[in-house]
């Protein structure tokens, strides 16, 4: 399980690493850009259910720890479609993996994804 930590103290909220590098490569791409966009999860049972919502914007800072050595390759479909519930007024939330399916992005999260001139994107398991 790694951990997303954001702001200062921190919120620190547990992901598996397979979630939480996808949920990363999504959040980078668009604070780089300065976009800032609303992130929800679902609380476990055990801290009291529910869910949380905060304002993810570029300035404050944001930590990103994985439990294992690896990077996990990455699911194309999974990435555009969180990519494209940050543009929505519900924001970001962690959605069930798709199977992949070939490259078929569209232009909005092709912007999203595209490495700046100063920071590329590896895509791991890309078409």
């Amino acid at each position: 399980m790694g951990k997303f930590m954001y702001g200062t103290p921190a919120t620190s909220v547990e992901f598996d690493d397979r979630t939480l590098a996808h949920l990363k490569v999504v959040i980078i791409a668009k604070l780089r850009r300065g976009e800032s966009f609303t992130f929800t999860w679902a609380n476990t049972p055990e801290s009291g259910g529910g869910h949380n919502s905060i304002w993810l914007n570029p300035s404050v800072p944001l930590q990103f720890e994985f439990y294992g050595s690896k990077d996990p390759l990455l699911n194309r479909t999974w990435l555009e479609e969180l990519v494209r519930l940050t543009n929505t007024p519900a924001g970001l939330h962690v959605v069930p993996e798709p199977p992949e399916v070939a490259n078929v992005a569209t232009p909005a999260v092709k912007s999203a994804l595209k490495p700046t001139a100063t920071q590329g994107t590896k895509l791991h398991g890309a078409r």
